[in-house]
């Protein structure tokens, strides 16, 4: 009898274990500054957005892609990437760090406002 009570007290905490997949809740928009509002900003801005947009384009891939591009553009001093992949950490050669999630709002990198040239 113990021994069921104890199973069926396994059997209804099970569902309640939480995944461990985040992308989900990152890459959320809900309440922000739309991605383009942003870029307009100023330089350094327009460059975050633009690999967020790179980050949520390149999520089936990993984000090295992401990484990639982020340092080619001409601000963008270091990127590293979570260890799960959710989100990057920039610095700029300004000292401005920052961390950016995935925009998925359906515009590719390049379609991003006031961006600058890549190197």
């Amino acid at each position: 009898m113990k021994h069921g009570l104890g199973l069926l007290a396994a059997v209804l905490l099970l569902p309640s274990c939480r995944d461990y997949d985040y992308y989900s809740r990152v890459s959320r928009t809900d309440g922000y500054v739309a991605g383009d509002q942003f870029a307009r900003y100023g330089r350094e801005q327009a460059q975050a957005v633009a690999i967020a947009r790179k980050l949520a384009e390149s999520h089936d891939e990993g984000t090295e892609a992401a990484v990639t591009y982020a340092r080619s553009l001409p601000d963008v001093e270091d990127a590293v990437a979570d260890s799960q992949g959710n989100w990057l950490t920039l610095r700029f050669k300004s000292g401005w760090r920052t961390a950016v999630t995935p925009l998925p709002d359906g515009k590719g990198p390049s379609e991003t406002p006031n961006l600058p040239a890549a190197k």
